[in-house]
């Protein structure tokens, strides 16, 4: 591993020069890849390791609609697609990709293939970390890895086939063969990341619960929605509050972000949004910090763990998912935002026909 400096602190991350796909294609040679799960994930991991040259097999539910998506992705029933305990059978690793309820529910069936030797990857720290709470214990003679892509599925898979990449963190949690070092890089190399990172199961699982219920997911859906509340009682239309609001941040200034930095995006906007932005931004800091103080303490404590345990736990869960997504999908910001996207150039007609 390569050390790196970021702002003025040293971090052992692993490039792709450093260690190129044809190391991790030799490393993982005699390995079968067993990725359990199809759904968020496992799609992106699976047909990226497939067409990076790895043996790859899927394990899913028969009779669902996972199921029927992996066939349609190229995957064939009894050559590469099984029911997920023979897969697990038949896997040297085991990608335990499924959702984190589904983990627990399966926990009994996957441990008797967890034999002697074989590595047990996860992309999410929760199953371990939480072992108290999800049961989850791994056999003492396997390895324990983790690669976790800081994105979604989705995103692995269009950035790999545009022939980007999507950085991840990596962790041992347990190595009993020796070599859990060079299959968790060689993994996170196949399955399509940029660079990766050093972390730990504990540390992944902290910072990506502070992270979803924080500036990625939660917070960023209550700012926009603040501010376009604020925008609406104050007589603004629905078409400028969710352009002033949601329009302008995604497909203008976080690109720019993106490329070179908020201070790079703040020096290539008008001087009147540099001065306001660098007047406001610590009062939103400050207001805001509290929150994330609370946040953070929760997920320490295992309080949001056990709330998304008991929650998805629930045969009614998915009834009550829906009916929350729906208050979402049916406020009036994003049914606005539906018609500001159908308004973009290249969602026009003469565009698609081009």
């Amino acid at each position: 591993m390569a050390k790196m400096n970021f702002g003025g602190v040293e971090e052992n991350v692993v490039t792709r020069d450093e260690f190129p796909l044809e190391k991790a294609r030799a490393t993982m040679k005699e390995e079968t890849i067993a990725v359990i799960g199809y759904g968020v994930q496992g799609p992106g991991q699976a047909l990226n390791l497939r067409d990076n040259g790895f043996n790859v097999i899927v394990g899913q539910r028969q009779e669902s609609k996972t199921w029927d998506k992996a066939v349609a992705d190229g995957w064939e029933p009894g050559v590469n697609l099984f029911p997920i305990e023979e897969a697990a059978k038949r896997g040297t690793v085991i990608q335990y990709l499924l959702s984190d309820a589904a983990q627990i529910a399966l926990w009994p069936a996957i441990k008797p293939h967890l034999t002697a030797g074989k590595a047990l990857y996860f992309s999410h720290g929760f199953g371990i970390t939480y072992k108290e709470r999800t049961g989850i214990v791994p056999p003492k003679d396997i390895d324990v890895i983790l690669v976790a892509p800081k994105g979604s599925g989705t995103s692995l898979r269009r950035l790999f086939v545009a022939g980007k990449g999507l950085n991840s963190s990596f962790a041992i949690f347990q190595d009993a063969t020796g070599r859990a070092q060079e299959r968790v890089v060689a993994l996170g190399i196949g399955v399509g990341s940029g660079y990766l990172f050093e972390t730990t199961f504990q540390k992944e699982v902290y910072s990506d619960l502070t992270g979803e219920r924080g500036s990625l997911m939660g917070a960023i859906q209550g700012l926009f929605a603040a501010q376009y509340d604020l925008l609406r009682r104050r007589g603004h239309s629905p078409s400028e509050a969710f352009n002033e609001s949601v329009e302008e941040l995604t497909q203008s200034l976080m690109p720019l972000v993106a490329e070179n930095g908020m201070d790079w995006m703040y020096a290539n906007c008008s001087t009147t949004a540099q001065r306001g932005a660098l007047d406001w931004w610590k009062k939103f800091r400050d207001a805001v910090a509290p929150v994330f103080e609370d946040l953070y303490d929760s997920v320490a404590s295992g309080e949001e763990a056990q709330r998304s345990i008991d929650s998805n736990s629930k045969e009614d869960y998915r009834e009550k998912l829906d009916a929350e997504l729906a208050e979402l999908r049916e406020s009036e910001m994003w049914r606005a935002g539906k018609t500001v996207r159908s308004l973009r150039p290249e969602n026009q007609p003469e565009a698609v026909e081009k």
